[in-house]
């Protein structure tokens, strides 16, 4: 990718409230499953947060907008299954790397967009906010006393009329929650336990097929969906290749070194604009965050309740469904995809919208679909 930032002349970045409240919208894409995987597998919940606060900082600055730095989704809720062990997550990262970073390099999504139409990456959007909201409603009913009192936390600021400090107050309020369990955080340094987890045992058969079960889901919704969305909220004409090429780049140098498998994501971009990010000082801002946390505060993530950050998913869903809708003619389409993503997986519904597009393309002789363009 070179030594240099590309879009260094549009890096503007403004330390306002409203990015302070962005920067929310991104970590409640990610909090759960990362303290999910740090509970449930041998990953350590400090070398996790500590990559993801690098990377949201190097991503900010290097795309000089509101980018977003999730884990690969398809991958954690296999090795949460235990279908896949934790070696066997992390080899298929790396695969991951090495395959990003060649589609990437090659510019090979430019000469396939031409075959994806417009409303198969807005049926991506849409199938990624009801994942979003499903899996809000899971961790709100998890303890439906907490979700309550989030809920009646979010509804008071947005009838203040402070919607994008909705997600900050619902945290703050959890986060005393968790005090009260855990004590005042102290100071503590990371185990090198976590720091070397890539093992030879990982390079197995399930380790590619999960690969294979992510890659049609990075694709469209990490590098395509994300695409458009930096263009319809940021006016940042960033390519799906360049997404492709920093997502590869993101695992091939963190993965080794404790970092689950990242990625960008359609869904933590909408969380940021949701709550007011609209510069790269949200990343900055959220990166120092996960950078301090993971030093200073990690048991206190441990005992977040998760029950409170399915109520600010599914605030973030909200606002993802209805820019995706919002943005296209093509309602049944772009619903029908939204549901395949849900009811089996994003990577199959990317895949089989595709195919409906092309076939729904050559029966609309009129033409009413037009081609979509990844470079308009």
């Amino acid at each position: 990718m070179g030594a240099t930032f590309p879009y260094r002349q549009r890096l503007s970045p403004e330390f306002s409230w409203n990015e302070f409240t962005g920067a929310v919208g991104d970590s409640v894409t990610v909090l759960p499953l990362v303290v999910a995987l740090s509970v449930l597998t041998d990953l350590s919940l400090t070398f996790v947060l500590l990559w993801f606060g690098v990377f949201q900082v190097v991503w900010g600055l290097y795309y000089a907008a509101p980018m977003s730095v999730e884990p690969m989704k398809a991958l954690a809720a296999l090795v949460l299954a235990g279908t896949v062990s934790t070696a066997e997550a992390l080899v298929a990262g790396l695969t991951l790397g090495v395959v990003l970073l060649g589609i990437g390099r090659t510019n090979s999504l430019a000469r396939v967009s031409q075959y994806i139409g417009a409303p198969v990456v807005r049926g991506v959007q849409f199938g990624v906010a009801l994942v979003l909201l499903e899996t809000g409603l899971q961790l709100g009913l998890s303890n439906p006393g907490l979700a309550g009192i989030a809920a009646v936390v979010a509804v008071v600021a947005i009838a203040l009329g402070r919607w994008k400090a909705s997600a900050l107050a619902v945290l703050l309020v959890g986060g005393g929650v968790a005090v009260f369990h855990t004590g005042v955080p102290s100071p503590t340094l990371p185990s090198m336990e976590g720091l070397f987890l890539v093992d030879i045992s990982g390079l197995s058969m399930p380790a590619f097929e999960a690969a294979s079960a992510q890659i049609a889901m990075t694709v469209g919704n990490a590098a395509l969906a994300t695409s458009v969305l930096m263009t319809d909220y940021f006016d940042r004409d960033i390519s799906a290749d360049e997404l492709a090429t920093s997502m590869g780049v993101m695992n091939l140098a963190a993965v080794p070194f404790g970092a689950f498998p990242m990625c960008h994501g359609s869904g933590g971009v909408a969380g940021k604009y949701a709550f007011g990010a609209r510069t790269a000082a949200a990343n900055v801002i959220l990166g120092v965050g996960y950078l301090l946390v993971a030093l200073v505060a990690v048991e206190l993530v441990a005992a977040y309740p998760l029950a409170m950050l399915g109520v600010v998913l599914a605030i973030i869903a909200l606002q993802l469904a209805r820019t995706s809708i919002r943005a296209t003619e093509e309602y049944v389409l772009v619903a029908g995809i939204g549901v395949l993503g849900v009811v089996v997986n994003l990577g199959v519904a990317f895949v089989v919208g595709i195919v409906v597009w092309m076939v729904w393309e050559r029966v609309d002789a009129g033409g009413s679909l037009a081609r979509f363009s990844w470079s308009d």
